[in-house]
């Protein structure tokens, strides 16, 4: 059987159930009406808390909006770390990584909207707090795992490894943002099998930088 990669929770969403509780009300609402249409006493309804519970662990309202992205960053950060702790070549563990990837995003779709409309909205001011909540960093992980490939000769070495790290991340969040839509035509056949689908990916993908 092959081996799969899963996330592990994030410490805080372990210990505290109110912030655990917090967090996943902020990433379902923010994910639905922006960040900017969403007000703490609606946070404080959906968490089923108070405002001034929410105030106690958070300061403002940009707060918990880094707090979601850190921790859905954290959580791609082990991933990432169960990636490298498997074994086996750099392209097995990119297509694990791969795998587990978009079983997140499908696991916690409420974060993996927020972030995309997040970038929609205001790309440029959005896209550098992401970025600082741990994402550029997981990205850069995730590079060096390909730089490796390329240097132990098991992928070729006249790609830049951060384009190949970019179409990673790209097909899964295409597969997850239009998920509703390839269904319904009539030649996709792996709209309800993402696993299909990124040995598909993986397979075209690795192909293309193996060395000739």
């Amino acid at each position: 059987m092959a081996k799969t990669v899963s996330v592990k929770k994030v410490a805080v969403k372990e210990c505290c159930p109110v912030v655990s509780r917090i967090l996943a009300a902020a990433e379902k609402l923010f994910s639905k009406h922006g960040f900017a249409a969403v007000s703490m006493s609606a946070i404080a309804k959906e968490a089923g808390t108070s405002k001034a519970n929410i105030y106690h662990h958070f300061r403002a309202k940009d707060d918990l909006h880094q707090a979601a992205l850190r921790f859905a960053a954290e959580s791609i950060k082990s991933l990432l770390e169960n990636v490298e702790e498997s074994g086996g070549t750099v392209s097995r563990k990119l297509e694990l990584f791969a795998q587990a990837h978009i079983e997140g995003m499908h696991s916690h779709p409420d974060m993996s909207r927020l972030i995309l409309r997040e970038l929609l909205t205001d790309s440029r001011k959005r896209g550098r707090e992401i970025a600082e909540s741990g994402f550029a960093r997981n990205f850069s992980a995730l590079t060096t795992l390909v730089r490796k490939g390329q240097k132990n000769g098991e992928l070729r070495k006249d790609l830049d490894p951060a384009a190949v790290t970019a179409l990673v991340l790209a097909a899964n969040i295409f597969f997850f943002q239009n998920n509703d839509v390839l269904r319904h035509y009539r030649e996709v056949t792996f709209a309800d099998d993402p696993e299909g689908y990124v040995k598909t990916v993986s397979e075209i993908l690795l192909n293309g930088i193996r060395p000739r």
